[in-house]
């Protein structure tokens, strides 16, 4: 979302400290309000919810967590970040139970505010566009995508796949043979920010061992024999998108070693690849007097 268009709401009984906090969130790009307290700041959202709100946690009348327990279900579409110079582990806790998105401690950290907001409104971005198409996709028959089925434990799958959806976590798939894998792979990229680009299913039983990590990694021209040109490997051509590995328990143990290092690091290195050299700095050398 565009920051000129996302509203924050600050709620603060310090006159100085709201109007402060709106100044800075202004500056930031954002579209402020402000407001003293929880009851001003609840005929606010009834009116129009904000993306984002800032509050504080200790005011005269209704309390910062009582204000984010009265939003009820509405809190789980607007990031809300809780401030307090009575920071306790307890009072943190109960925050995040009632559904804030973070809790900061007064004297407030500018920096990192503007980090914790930017999380936040990025995450309620990719909820909201999740959900959306979490109702585009969802059949009044009982289907999801290419699933059928409104039993519950379908319902439950199909939650489950909206949740992972909106992260970038490698995502394990499992079941017989015929259950639908491959359908529930392609149901979690479309509801993800990845769908635009390729989703890309690799059978690796289909593949000999012996070609499978050039297939996976790619290769560089004259890695082996027969490698004339450079090769891009799935996880180079599925970038930014979905690679669906069918059957991974097929591949050959060192490959499996060498796929794991890809998941720990988020680096793939194709074969034959070496860095390039390292050449020494040499010291300056001594002009003679």
């Amino acid at each position: 979302m565009a920051r000129t268009h996302t509203k924050i709401l600050v709620v603060d009984d310090d006159a100085s400290t709201r109007e402060g906090l709106a100044a800075l969130l202004q500056g930031w790009g954002y579209s402020a309000n402000a407001v003293p307290d929880g009851d001003a700041a609840l005929k606010l959202c009834e009116k129009e919810l904000p993306h984002a709100i800032v509050t504080d946690l200790m005011m005269p009348g209704m309390s910062g967590l009582e204000f984010v327990k009265a939003l009820g279900e509405r809190v789980q579409q607007v990031a809300i970040v809780v401030l307090t110079g009575q920071a306790t582990i307890e009072t943190a806790v109960q925050a995040i139970k009632l559904g804030a998105y973070d809790y900061l401690p007064k004297p407030l950290d500018a920096e990192r505010l503007r980090s914790v907001l930017a999380r936040g409104l990025k995450q309620l971005s990719l909820a909201r566009e999740a959900g959306a198409l979490r109702q585009r996709l969802e059949s009044p028959l009982g289907s999801y995508g290419g699933l059928i089925g409104k039993s519950a434990p379908m319902r439950q799958l199909y939650q489950r796949l909206s949740q992972v959806a909106a992260t970038d976590a490698a995502v394990l798939v499992s079941g017989e043979s015929g259950t639908g894998k491959e359908l529930v792979a392609r149901t979690i990229h479309d509801l993800s920010p990845r769908r635009e680009e390729a989703f890309l299913p690799l059978n690796c039983p289909a593949i000999s061992p012996t070609l499978m990590e050039s297939e996976l990694f790619g290769h560089e021209k004259g890695a082996f024999t027969n490698a004339i040109e450079r090769h891009q490997g799935c996880f180079e051509q599925a970038d930014g998108g979905t690679l669906f590995l069918d059957e991974i328990t097929e591949m050959a143990a060192e490959v499996q070693a060498k796929f794991l290092r890809v998941l720990e690091e988020g680096q793939v290195r194709r074969i034959g690849w070496s860095p390039p050299p390292i050449v020494p700095r040499l010291p300056p050398s001594k002009k003679e007097s």
